[in-house]
């Protein structure tokens, strides 16, 4: 069960779900019984973790459930997306994994500046700040990773993809 005293915020308890399911995704995509039986274990350990009063046995099948639906579709979605983009699952995974991380920090830094400024004004000073960082690590994904920086981009059209790739018909 979750602490006593409450520290954790819910922004923490919800990358640790994400990192659980992105885990779980990571387990269904290798095919390995082990790595799957662990996901399992990992995700009755996390509900149980993240809880403050015991859940009956089945909110806490539903919450399980839950939990590994999130990996099937996590999962899937990755695959489409590795597929789309020439890359490998388990970079589009890191991938999630990194953003469930980033999310957390981004959100727990602007909840120490509020708290510390105390004022709105420092609320729109720290979302500024983040969509400087977001610019900044979109800038980084583009350095790394090409211009499309692993994301497919939806108003691009196949003619412009096949100019690019020199492929003109």
């Amino acid at each position: 069960m979750n602490d006593e005293n409450g520290s954790n915020r819910p922004e923490d308890d919800a990358a640790r779900l994400g990192l659980v399911v992105v885990g779980e995704a990571a387990a269904l995509h290798s095919g390995d019984e082990a790595a799957l039986d662990a996901s399992e274990d990992n995700i009755r350990e996390t509900v149980d973790d993240l809880v403050d009063e015991p859940l009956t046995q089945r909110q806490e099948e539903v919450v399980q459930r839950l939990a590994s639906a999130g990996g099937t579709i996590a999962a899937g979605l990755s695959g489409a997306l590795a597929a789309q983009t020439d890359r490998s699952v388990d970079d589009v995974l890191a991938g999630a994994a990194r953003a469930v991380v980033w999310q957390q920090r981004m959100t727990a830094d602007q909840d120490r500046r509020v708290e510390r400024d105390g004022t709105d004004e420092a609320a729109a000073r720290v979302e500024q700040d983040d969509q400087t960082e977001r610019d900044a690590h979109a800038e980084y994904d583009r350095d790394e990773h090409g211009d499309r920086g692993g994301r497919v981009d939806a108003d691009r059209s196949d003619s412009d993809d096949r100019r690019q790739d020199g492929h003109d018909r």
